[in-house]
């Protein structure tokens, strides 16, 4: 490492090892991920993964949906964000092919992806509750 010319200073020096290691640099500084994306190593950006994680909306937000098709649960309406989030709208099922304000109630985050659960707006929606089992 100490013979690398590009390996001046801290940042040269992580650049080389990890290209040299063939192994990711994960940080937050700017100018190191800048360094080593012209010199061929992969970089993780902290900040590009936490707005990967962050939720799109949040409870009590008002977002505006194109409803696509029906839900599996009768009266329920599906639309997709421009990110491909899954909404899953109650009495959404009457608006299908409409765009429709809707208020999020909850947010979930799953293996495949999003999906937001809301409501239209001004709407009351009772809260589903879980079958019966039969017997």
């Amino acid at each position: 490492l100490d013979a690398d010319p590009v390996a001046n200073g801290a940042d040269g020096k992580l650049v080389a090892l990890a290209r040299e290691l063939s192994v990711p640099i994960m940080t937050n500084d700017y100018g190191l991920n800048r360094v080593a994306e012209l010199q061929g190593v992969t970089v993780l950006n902290v900040n590009d993964l936490a707005k990967a994680v962050r939720p799109v909306v949040l409870p009590s937000e008002e977002i505006t949906v194109r409803i696509t098709q029906e839900g599996k649960e009768p009266g329920q309406g599906l639309g997709y964000l421009e990110d491909g989030t899954m909404v899953v709208v109650e009495n959404g099922a009457r608006h299908l092919n409409t765009e429709l304000t809707v208020t999020v109630m909850r947010v979930l985050q799953t293996v495949g992806g999003r999906m937001i659960f809301a409501q239209p707006k001004g709407e009351i929606v009772e809260a589903r509750r879980p079958r019966a089992a039969s017997h």
